[in-house]
């Protein structure tokens, strides 16, 4: 009998450290999920009060010598890796879009700041140039469980949201951009061997062919088929986040760009 209560004991106390541990876990990870929504909202604030203000602004050029739009000369001022914006509108997903040619990957655990953050940025892809119509933006963000970032991309699973999110604002530092969902759908990081169709290989400048291929296999596995055909030449958009439903599941909306916005 001593021995069962001995056992108990310990069992009882092994519980209560899983249990404080786990709730700490939570707590810290929800806390940096509100630091890090509240050092969006900024970013979003000096964005909107730019563009909003009617006096003349000082021309801001970025590195290449082109001029910035007024409503990221600030925020371009306080990082020269932003290289736009994303936004679905009435949804979480409005923010800035990083990229860094030598680390793909250096906003994955990284703020504005360059501090580091569980949640990152989005970020374009190195292989991309934003001005390069004749292939295929691809941006990464994390699905977080708090909401931010690319979670809500999941959304466009639902028929009611994609018939009123269509339209994809990509802002670049030069022009405002909007782009037109073509495709939806789930995928994963396969294995090098497997011979599967593998979006994330068709990043970047892309050749006709290259082009096609993808465009027809995105629109096969597509959960809707009423989208629209982009041809070559027509700039595509692929937002990109993390899904659960498969080993390395991700969840993948492919845009074109409109013209004449």
């Amino acid at each position: 009998m001593k021995k069962k209560r001995v056992l108990s004991t310990v069992l009882l106390i092994v519980f209560i450290v899983v249990f404080l541990a786990s709730g700490g876990y939570l707590f810290h990870y929800f806390w940096m999920a509100k630091q890090t929504e509240n050092e969006l909202s900024q970013l979003q604030q000096i964005r909107q009060e730019a563009f909003s203000d009617t006096e003349e602004e000082t021309e801001v050029k970025s590195e290449t010598g082109r001029s910035i739009q007024k409503g990221y000369r600030k925020l371009y001022k306080k990082n020269s890796d932003l290289i736009g914006w994303v936004t679905v509108k009435n949804t979480k997903i409005d923010y800035p879009v990083m990229q860094t040619k030598k680390d793909s990957e250096y906003y994955l655990h990284r703020n504005f700041e360059k501090k580091s953050d569980v949640n990152g940025l989005p970020f374009l892809d190195a292989k991309c140039d934003i001005d390069e119509l004749k292939g295929n933006l691809m941006v990464y963000g994390h699905h977080m469980k708090s909401g931010l970032m690319f979670a809500h991309l999941e959304d466009f699973e639902k028929a009611d949201f994609y018939k009123k999110h269509k339209t994809i604002e990509f802002d670049t530092l030069y022009e405002k951009r909007q782009y037109e969902v073509v495709a939806v759908f789930r995928s994963k990081v396969y294995k090098e061997n497997e011979d599967v169709f593998k979006y994330y290989r068709y990043v970047g400048k892309l050749s006709k062919k290259q082009y096609e291929t993808y465009v027809k296999n995105c629109k096969k596995l597509s959960i809707y088929k009423d989208g629209a055909t982009p041809a070559y030449g027509e700039q595509l958009l692929t937002l990109v986040t993390c899904a659960y439903h498969t080993e390395n599941g991700r969840f993948v909306v492919v845009a074109r760009k409109k013209e004449n916005v």
